[in-house]
C-alpha cells in the first residue's frame, strides 16, 4: 500500500520519541506522580487484558504509583480508543492497543472515528501470541482435517465463536476459511471471555482464540485444540498443538497487543514509558511468566512499534478485502 503523509509525520514523530530513548532527562516535574490508567478495549480475561494487567501490576513496583486496568468492552474496540484518543494528552492515561483496534479496524470501518498512527503515539508492542482453533469436548471432529472435512460436508451449518466483528481471532478465522474454502457461519461475542463461557456451557461449538486466553482450559482438558494459527508450533505447553500451515502451507497469523499514548503527549513520557516496558519485557522472569502463557514478549523501540503498526494495517487490508468481511459479520 502507498505511503501517505499522516504516516510518515506519525513515523517521524515516533522516531523522535525514540531519539529521546538515549538522550538526558530533562528537567522537569516527576512523572508520574499519581495514578496512571491503561484502558483495555476488552473485557477481562482476554490476552490484551491479562499482558496489560501484568505490565501494570510490575509498572506500578517500578513508578511507585498504581496502574490500573480499566476495561471498555463492546464495539470492535472503537468506542474506547475513542476515550482514550480524547483522554488528556499528559501520561496519565494510556491506550492498550490491539490487531483489532489498530490492525483490522482501518480497513474494516470505512469511517472509523480514529486514525492510530495519527491520534496516537505508540509506544511498545508487548507480546505476540499464536491464536487457536478450539472446540467444545462434544465436537464431533478431533483434528482440522475432520473440521474441513465436516465444514465441507455440512456447508453453512457450523457456526464458530470470536471475541468480536474486526478481532484478529475472527480475521484470522476468516482467513482460513477463504483458504480452506468453507462455509462456517460467524457468531461475534463482546470479547473472548464471553464467547469462552459459552463454548464451555456448550452453546457454541466452535471458536478460535488467543493461546493465552485458551490455555488453562486446553490443560484442563475442558476444551480441545485442534490447531495454532501461526506458521511455527506455539510456545510450551502448547508446542504439540498442529498447526494450519501443515494442512494449508503459507497459513500464517499472531494476535499482538501494545501500549500508545494519545496524540500530544510529551515524547518525554512516551520514551520513559518505553524505556521502562523494555527493561521489564527483557527480563528473564517477565520473559518465563509471558512465555508461560503461550505468548511471546515484543520489545521495541516506538519508530519500531510504528513501522509494526502500518505493516499490520496494510497486512489485514487485504485479508478484509479478500474475504468481503464486512463490519459485525
Amino acid at each position: 500500500m502507498r505511503s501517505n503523509p499522516t504516516r510518515r509525520r506519525a513515523l517521524a514523530v515516533a522516531g523522535a520519541a525514540g531519539a529521546l530513548l538515549a538522550a538526558p532527562a530533562l528537567a522537569q516535574a516527576p512523572w508520574p506522580n499519581k495514578t496512571v490508567r491503561f484502558v483495555v478495549p476488552f473485557p477481562p480475561g482476554q490476552a490484551a487484558d491479562i499482558f496489560a494487567r501484568m505490565m501494570a501490576e510490575k509498572l506500578t513496583d517500578v513508578w511507585k504509583q498504581q496502574v490500573i486496568v480499566e476495561n471498555k468492552a463492546g464495539g470492535s474496540g472503537i468506542p474506547a480508543t475513542e476515550y482514550g484518543k480524547a483522554a488528556a494528552p499528559d501520561g496519565y492515561t494510556l491506550m492498550v492497543v490491539s490487531s483489532g483496534t489498530f490492525g483490522v479496524n482501518p480497513s474494516l470501518f470505512p469511517d472509523l472515528p480514529y486514525k492510530p498512527l495519527v491520534d496516537f503515539l505508540p509506544i511498545s508492542n508487548i507480546f505476540l501470541v499464536p491464536l487457536v482453533i478450539v472446540a467444545n469436548p462434544r465436537f464431533p471432529a478431533n483434528t482440522l482435517g475432520e473440521l474441513i472435512e465436516l465444514a465441507r460436508k455440512e456447508p453453512g451449518k457450523l457456526s464458530y465463536a470470536s471475541a468480536g466483528p474486526g478481532t484478529s481471532q475472527h480475521l484470522s478465522m476468516e482467513l482460513f476459511k477463504l483458504r480452506a474454502k468453507l462455509d462456517i457461519v460467524h457468531v461475534p461475542y463482546k470479547g473472548s471471555g464471553p464467547a469462552m463461557a459459552d463454548l464451555l456451557g456448550g452453546h457454541v461449538m466452535l471458536m478460535m482464540d488467543s493461546t493465552a486466553a485458551a490455555l488453562n482450559h486446553i490443560k484442563e482438558g475442558r476444551i480441545k485444540a485442534l490447531a495454532v494459527t501461526t506458521a511455527k508450533p506455539a510456545p510450551p505447553p502448547l508446542d504439540k498443538i498442529p498447526t494450519i500451515a501443515q494442512t494449508l502451507p503459507g497459513f500464517d497469523a499472531a494476535g499482538w497487543s501494545g501500549l500508545a499514548a494519545p496524540a500530544r503527549t510529551p515524547l518525554e513520557i512516551v520514551a520513559k514509558v518505553n524505556r521502562d516496558m523494555q527493561t521489564l519485557l527483557n527480563d528473564p522472569a517477565v520473559i518465563r511468566q509471558i512465555e508461560q502463557r503461550a505468548a511471546v514478549p515484543a520489545p521495541g523501540s516506538p519508530i519500531q512499534f510504528a513501522e509494526f503498526i502500518k505493516k499490520e494495517i496494510d497486512t489485514w487490508g487485504e485479508v478484509v478485502r479478500a474475504t468481503g468481511t464486512k463490519p459485525g459479520t
